[in-house]
């Protein structure tokens, strides 16, 4: 269900910057989703399919871009990729880590005629 509310305001905030570009309609929307945001594509889909229509963005293609989940070992600094179910770190098998990417949530870019 949060996925609702994520993209009532992808869509807020992609009608307003082509009200501002004084653009006709949107043809696509390109976010940026991390591995750790729990989001799921096809919900997002399907909530833009049901939110879009009798706008501008109606039609408009939702690509998305997914970054994996990275970590920094607390222990010794090891960059490491997470694997499922997996938080150890593979110089030292110390658990978990600081995340260095995978919690992105934005939209990269907007395309519009």
């Amino acid at each position: 269900m949060h996925e609702l509310a994520i993209t009532q305001n992808i869509l807020k905030i992609a009608l307003s910057h082509a009200e501002q570009a004084q653009a006709i309609r949107l043809t696509a929307i390109n976010l940026v989703v991390g591995e750790l945001t729990g989001f799921v594509d096809e919900s997002i889909q399907f909530y833009f399919d049901m939110l879009s229509p009798g706008t501008p963005a109606q039609g408009a293609r939702l690509v998305i871009r997914r970054v994996p989940a990275r970590l920094r070992c607390r222990e010794c600094g090891e960059e490491f990729a997470l694997r499922p179910l997996d938080w150890k770190c593979p110089r030292c098998s110390a658990v978990g880590g600081t995340v260095l990417q995978g919690r992105e949530f934005c939209i990269e870019s907007i395309e519009v005629e």
